[in-house]
């Protein structure tokens, strides 16, 4: 019989928001697409993690912070099967995962050098034209950009 392990890998949360199952290569643009630097509460970052679904995931734990629905789903754009954990009192009382926004604005650069947001102080404005594959369209130029292409800004 397999002995179970007894301590946590990362340490638990009271109260507060649990990213969990990013995928390692993505965690610290999740990290800068929250904009966690900018946050004054307790913040646990771990990455290269055991994961019995992926080969290793990253987890950002934020004491204290519970994110708009907005916020939390641009990360949709970087890591589509990202779970979000709501925690009180070490309990989680809401699981729900990610879900691509249809507009995205202002998050991902233009890769159209013509396009008028890379020549003029403006908001980028994407529609989503396939969430399953993560495919945008700009609003502007209508240049097409799979996920491989994005560029967050």
């Amino acid at each position: 019989m397999k002995e179970r392990r007894t301590e946590l890998q990362v340490a638990a949360l009271c109260n507060g928001t649990a990213i969990d199952h990013i995928p390692s290569n993505v965690v610290f643009k999740v990290v800068s697409l929250l904009e966690l630097e900018k946050i004054k509460n307790p913040i646990t970052i771990g990455n290269n993690l055991e994961s019995k679904k992926m080969s290793s995931k990253g987890i950002i734990k934020v004491s204290d912070k519970f994110f708009e629905e907005e916020v939390i789903n641009k990360i949709a754009l970087i890591a589509p099967n990202v779970v979000l954990n709501i925690i009180h009192d070490y309990e989680v009382v809401e699981k729900k995962r990610v879900v691509l926004p249809q507009t995205i604005k202002g998050i991902v650069k233009c890769n159209n050098p013509k396009c008028i947001t890379n020549n003029e102080p403006m908001l980028t404005h994407f529609e989503v034209i396939d969430a399953g594959k993560i495919e945008l369209r700009c609003h502007y130029c209508d240049i097409k950009i799979n996920k491989d292409e994005i560029i967050l800004k």
